[in-house]
């Protein structure tokens, strides 16, 4: 394979990823977007690449080799194509003879009507045909209660649409959107990962009937992220005792190795908390990842406070390598390069208390009993819904609550 004609077509691609994702220039992205990119990968295509592996494929890191096909198919049917062949079909490369063509005057009458226009043109672009919302129907049943995986099977009516292109949004991101037949009824999807989801019918570019998703957890779930469908653990292999834990031998019995890439691991718990909010609340957590070789040498792990339209993301790690952190926080983004986030690294090998404390959309984030930064978030209050941690191989959690007043649920 020509390493220089493929990677024409890997940029390609990547521009179109880039504009899909609609987060800035990738020059800008740090580790936390490489995240969230991650997460839209997965959701739209059921597919995991990981962080290392999209920060190898933007340059980040060193890597002078053509992904793996797998991967590359996957970059594809993000972009909106069915596998990296017919990208490629799509996006051939031609020759371009450059010409400079002749200076035209032009006319001042016809610059005056064409000025006149512009409201009209941008009127029609902007409103363009009016959609009747009262003329659709949109509902969804889970198949089962609780847990994952889980099927949804999503009931619509979108009849009137017309010529009109008809689309269900799984998620809250309407980047995400799969087109459905307008002379159908029904539509089935499987949900992978459990989390509150906000599903959306959409004619053309206009939402005509949304409702909220809930998909709970039934307590723990742990799970390894994998190029395909997460391995999910049983739970006789990650409950000890009021501990939840992941060790080697259980990674190796499933027959994977923490090196030279360590598997993507994943706890996490979705419940309804009874109206808890991120604006007033308080959480308390210890975790544990005691693993620190290969691509795990940071000891990395990320605490996310899961809420119905937000999220609460809390980076920790050695502390060496406090350098490449990202905090996130209801529409408030720091980054390591920006602020001083070294009170976040710490000695992972050994249980480390972590507490955030909020009040008033005042946020505190205490590590071993210091703060280690505080800020105000700007997004609107909304429920919590759950949590989530992000390990590198091997990880544990224990003495997991939620504090509401005098309210104390215990996970």
């Amino acid at each position: 394979m020509d390493y220089n004609a493929e990677n024409i077509y890997i940029q390609k691609c990547l521009v179109l990823i880039e504009a899909r994702f609609n987060r800035g220039q990738s020059t800008d992205w740090t580790s936390y977007d490489f995240e969230k990119l991650s997460d839209a990968i997965q959701e739209t295509t059921g597919v995991t690449l990981s962080i290392t592996t999209l920060k190898r494929i933007w340059g980040k890191l060193p890597y002078n080799n053509i992904p793996a096909t797998t991967t590359l198919n996957t970059l594809a049917l993000f972009s909106g194509f069915r596998d990296w062949r017919e990208f490629k079909q799509q996006y051939t490369p031609t020759p371009v003879t450059e010409y400079k063509a002749a200076p035209k005057k032009i006319s001042l009458k016809w610059l005056y009507l064409s000025l006149l226009c512009l409201p009209v043109i941008g009127y029609l672009l902007l409103h363009g045909k009016a959609v009747n919302p009262a003329a659709y129907s949109f509902s969804s049943n889970k198949v089962v209660t609780e847990g994952v995986p889980n099927s949804v099977i999503f009931k619509y009516d979108a009849s009137a649409a017309g010529t009109d292109s008809v689309f269900i949004a799984q998620t809250w991101d309407t980047r995400r959107k799969i087109g459905v037949s307008k002379d159908r009824k029904e539509y089935s999807a499987i949900y992978y990962y459990p989390g509150y989801f906000r599903a959306k019918l959409m004619i053309g570019k206009q939402i005509v009937k949304e409702h909220d998703l809930l998909i709970t957890s039934n307590g723990w779930v742990v799970l390894i992220d994998d190029n395909t469908v997460p391995v999910y653990l049983k739970k006789e292999e990650f409950q000890k005792g009021k501990t939840i834990e992941v060790d080697e031998p259980t990674i190796r019995s499933y027959n994977l190795t923490l090196q030279p890439q360590a598997p993507m691991l994943r706890f996490i718990n979705v419940l309804d908390l009874g109206g808890i909010r991120d604006d007033n609340f308080t959480l308390e957590t210890s975790v544990k990842s005691d693993f620190r070789q290969g691509s795990a040498v940071c000891q990395r792990v990320d605490i996310l406070i899961l809420c119905k339209a937000d999220v609460i993301s809390i980076p920790l790690c050695a502390k060496a390598c406090v350098g490449d952190l990202s905090l996130h926080a209801a529409g408030k983004s720091v980054q390591s390069k920006d602020a001083d986030l070294s009170k976040f690294g710490c000695d992972l090998s050994q249980w480390v208390n972590l507490r955030v404390e909020t009040k008033d959309r005042h946020m505190r984030f205490i590590v071993n009993g210091e703060e280690a930064y505080a800020l105000d978030f700007p997004n609107l209050p909304t429920d919590i819904v759950g949590l989530q941690y992000r390990f590198n191989g091997i990880g544990a959690v224990k003495d997991t609550r939620f504090i509401k007043g005098a309210r104390v649920i215990s996970l």
